[in-house]
């Protein structure tokens, strides 16, 4: 290049800001074309060397493993070779055999194995005795001939394993034959120096040839840069195509020069329409005018058909000589259009977001049926009904396939107005025509849209009337749509449009299945969950006292509710005791579920068990923490026993455990960490007494003991027992719920049954987070004249003066036939308590709806049944009170014990079946 030249160029430069734009190298088109050709070249002949390399090593892994298995196959199959594995010493036998073997085939190793694969030969005598490293068992278990790519000690290598079978089809050992991986690649590297001495010889070709195009290429663009030859193309497309906006450049003879193609589009113009006057063009008059008057334009709307443009005209030469124009114009009706579309999409996107959260909001089939209705009217649909399978609506799985599901129940309807002419809430909807729309969307698994009612034959035969109402009322479009979770068909939903004149279209149909998705997993969950709480409170309600035990100390009312999220593990008992006595039990267990209810059916178990033993109230609840901790213990034994106990254990549960005495009017409360009762005075007086709270059950805190608290009741008092989910509820803590329960129990002259609804009207919520167990008890006294007590020396002759003022004191309350029995039961128990008890001794009898006999002394030795022999002296006592008594048993005190007979009151004296001497013999004799 000459100093001129590039004086020129620097020049250009200077006015242009081109200079890197033109010249030579990479910075040219040419440079680049041939920097890429190049690079496209070696990267080519690179993989084509790797696919080479590879596919040798491949194709040398290949051999080796053919070779080897073809090497074990035969070797296995060779005669002698079980033969040698039973002989004493495998090893003498078969080393040099397979050697020799080894070396005429080439492989690297023959190993022969045992069952076990123990090596009894190898090409490293060394490792003659050890076991292979590697799963076997295809080839001992399965009998499978097989190679793999061996990776371990000694060394990695491509294997076969062949099972030795002897005559009797048994599997008595393994062959092993292979080449290492070290030898096969050692064979492949071989093949490098040809590879790479064809590729560099195709590498200089495909240069060469590279060069040979830019140069070519150099000479065409005039050395041209890439910016500076895009910047020209897009100026072009910019102007003419690119753009967005129609473009006619008109002479100033008004004769069209130019006009690009969304000119052409927006106003109908052909090719062969260039160079004719504007008037000749088809244009609008105003559009005409316009271009012929050369005034300028900015944003008229001038009409092309059907379509509204936006017009813009400026003249080509600002001077105002005789100059031709330019005129630009938009399509404002496709951005109407546009406008409209999005409006609708960001509507439908908002609606979908709604339905997220309105949809599912409870765990209800039904009303999230509901919700899907009315989230789609009036937004979407005019009408909306919802029909469900019957399996789903009663929370059991749906049926897959069949005739099932042509026939729903309808479940929810929603609409615009409410005299519409659908069928209601709870018919049955079939869909037996194939053609109807239901049954179309059904059998494909997705939305059908029906344009025009009227003229969808099949819906109009599957129910002739109720179409022709519909079609009457107005409805003239429908989209039907399955809810599918889990690929099941759970029910369908139906739009209808009646008072919108536009009918469903193709644009509706993802929306309408985006919108039932999600509601067909709502329903989904809502279904398991019903058939999971139905489940649980059968168990519960199975598990809870269905009819309450007669008894006299109180009247009794419950109520149990289950929580609507979940059961839960709630319980209340009654459980009549000796002497009158009743116990009153509430409880609760942590959690919901199957787990819980069947956790509390344990535990109730365990109080009517433990309540047999006649304890304290605070010595039954140390017996059931102690039952609890063993049973939680138990669960964590094993590998996964922590986990066990997480979802089996009984910790968390609390108890709360009153035994009231009619006869004293004493009432004795223990807690496991359960809410204390209520005591409600006969005046409507309303108290929380005091407990000691307790621990709950199964904390592995047996050394802390629960302590009793002993009440005085007067007759008519109610003590009311209940769980926690009475008082806590949502929006209400627990000093709250314990002010409205106050309140609620405030009423004096209140039964049982009216106190308990009483209570459920002001603290119940709509939907319990939890359950809720509710026992009123109203307290009853024993008539002071059907208590007879007596003190009782310690002497053998004081037993006859109770006897006979216990058979006064019978006859005065028209026991006649019972005299005999209780005389005999009171003569032996009082005669034992002489003799073998404690002072100071006492004897009481209660008349209530049996006789109750009770003897008690200052001795915690209890007598045991014994059947004594014809020689005996003693030894019949009990076995003489077991027989004329219904029920007998001994309870133990703080001092003492205190041992009871009951008789039916009522019934004929029992006839013994030996011969009983008389009374006062009877008190000579010793148990």
């Amino acid at each position: 290049m000459t100093a001129r030249d590039g004086a020129g160029r620097k020049g250009a430069g200077a006015r242009g800001g081109r200079t890197g734009d033109r010249g030579t190298g990479l910075r040219s088109v040419a440079g680049q074309v041939f920097a890429l050709e190049a690079l496209i070249a070696l990267l080519v002949i690179a993989a084509v060397v790797f696919v080479t390399f590879y596919q040798a090593r491949s194709d040398t892994e290949r051999d080796a493993s053919v070779r080897s298995l073809a090497v074990a196959e035969a070797f296995a199959k060779a005669p002698g070779i079980d033969a040698a594995l039973a002989s004493p010493d495998p090893t003498a036998v078969l080393q040099k055999r397979a050697e020799e073997t080894r070396r005429a085939t080439g492989v690297d190793f023959i190993a022969v194995l045992n069952r076990d694969g123990v090596r009894y030969t190898d090409s490293e005598p060394q490792l003659i005795g050890r076991r292979v490293t590697g799963d076997l068992n295809r080839a001992v278990v399965d009998g499978e001939s097989y190679t793999e790519l061996f990776r371990g000690a000694p060394n990695d290598a491509v294997r076969a394993v062949v099972p030795v079978v002897n005559d009797e089809g048994r599997i008595v050992g393994v062959v092993t034959s292979g080449v290492e991986v070290e030898n096969i690649s050692d064979a492949v590297r071989d093949r490098l120096p040809l590879l790479i001495g064809v590729a560099g010889g195709a590498l200089v070709l495909a240069v060469g040839g590279a060069a040979l195009v830019s140069r070519r290429l150099r000479r065409q663009t005039h050395g041209l840069g890439p910016t500076e030859m895009t910047r020209m193309k897009e100026h072009h497309e910019a102007v003419l195509h690119a753009v967005r906006e129609g473009v006619l450049i008109v002479g100033p003879d008004r004769r069209l020069l130019l006009a690009n193609d969304e000119a052409r589009r927006l106003l109908g113009l052909t090719p062969d329409m260039e160079r004719r006057h504007v008037s000749e063009l088809g244009l609008d008059a105003r559009t005409v005018e316009l271009l012929e008057s050369g005034r300028s334009a900015t944003d008229e709307v001038h009409r092309a058909g059907d379509r509204l443009l936006a017009v813009s005209v400026r003249p080509t030469l600002p001077d105002g000589r005789e100059s031709g124009c330019v005129m630009t114009m938009r399509d404002t009706t496709e951005l109407a259009a546009l406008t409209g579309r999005a409006a609708v999409a960001r509507g439908r996107l908002q609606l979908l977001y709604e339905a997220g959260v309105r949809i599912g909001t409870t765990l209800e089939v039904v009303r999230t049926a509901e919700e899907l209705a009315e989230v789609a009217v009036p937004r979407f649909a005019d009408f909306a009904t919802v029909e469900l399978l019957e399996p789903v609506l009663r929370g059991e799985e749906p049926p897959s396939s069949g005739p099932a599901t042509t026939e729903m129940r309808r479940t929810a309807l929603s609409g615009l107005r409410p005299d519409q002419p659908l069928q209601p809430v709870g018919d049955t909807i079939r869909f037996d025509v194939p053609s109807t729309p239901m049954a179309t969307a059904l059998s494909a698994g997705h939305a059908v849209a029906q344009a025009e009612l009227a003229s969808a034959e099949g819906w109009r035969e599957q129910d002739p009337e109720g179409a022709a109402r519909a079609l009457a009322y107005g409805m003239h479009s429908l989209l039907t749509v399955p809810l599918l979770a889990r690929g099941v068909v759970l029910g369908m939903a139906n739009f209808w449009r009646a008072d919108t004149p536009e009918p469903f279209g193709d644009e509706d149909l993802s929306f309408a299945e985006e919108l039932a998705a999600r509601a067909a997993v709502a329903i989904d969950n809502a279904r398991r969950f019903t058939r999971e709480h139905a489940m649980a409170v059968t168990l519960q309600r199975s598990l809870l006292p269905r009819v309450l035990p007669d008894q006299s100390a109180v009247d009794v009312s419950y109520r149990y509710l289950p929580a609507k999220a979940g059961v839960g593990g709630d319980w209340f008992d009654v459980i009549p005791l000796p002497g009158a006595r009743v116990a009153l039990v509430v409880g609760d267990v942590v959690g919901h579920g199957l787990h819980a209810a069947a956790t509390m059916g344990r535990l109730r178990t365990a109080v009517h068990n433990f309540s047999t033993l006649d304890v304290p109230p605070d010595e039954l609840l140390g017996h059931l923490d102690e039952l609890t901790a063993r049973i939680d213990d138990r669960e964590s034994e094993g590998p996964d026993g922590e986990a066990r106990r997480r979802e089996e254990g009984i910790t968390g549960a609390t108890c709360l455990y009153a035994i009231y005495d009619p006869a004293s009017g004493a009432c004795t409360v223990a807690s496991a960490g359960h809410p204390g009762p209520a005591l409600v005075a006969p005046d409507g007086r309303v108290e929380f007494p005091e407990l000691a709270p307790g621990l709950p059950l199964g904390l592995g805190l047996g050394d802390v003991p629960f302590e009793a608290t002993e009440l005085l009741l007067p007759e008519g008092s109610k003590l009311v027992l209940f769980t926690d989910g009475l008082l806590e509820d949502r929006g209400r803590d627990l000093d709250a719920g314990l002010g409205l329960l106050r309140s609620a129990l405030a009423r004096p002259d209140r039964s049982p049954e009216q106190t308990c609804a009483d209570v459920l009207a002001t603290l119940l919520s709509p939907t319990p987070r939890d359950d809720i167990a509710l026992l009123v008890a109203r307290t009853r006294l024993l008539d002071r004249e059907r208590i007879a007590e007596w003190e009782v020396a310690r002497d053998p002759s004081a037993v006859s003066p109770v006897r006979n003022a216990a058979a006064a004191k019978l006859s005065e309350w028209g026991l006649d036939g019972l005299a005999f029995s209780a005389e005999l039961v009171l003569s032996e128990l009082i005669t034992n308590a002489v003799r073998y008890g404690a002072d100071p001794v006492r004897v009481r009898l209660l008349h209530d709806r049996t006789l109750i006999c009770e003897v008690s002394d200052g001795s915690s030795t209890s007598p045991h049944l014994r059947h004594a022999a014809a020689t005996d002296e003693g030894g019949r006592g009990l076995y003489l009170v077991a027989q004329y008594a219904d029920r007998w048993g001994t309870r133990y005190g703080r001092r003492g014990k205190t041992i009871w007979a009951e008789l039916r009151v009522g019934a004929e004296a029992v006839e013994p079946s030996a011969a009983v001497p008389d009374l006062d013999a009877l008190e000579d004799l010793a148990w």
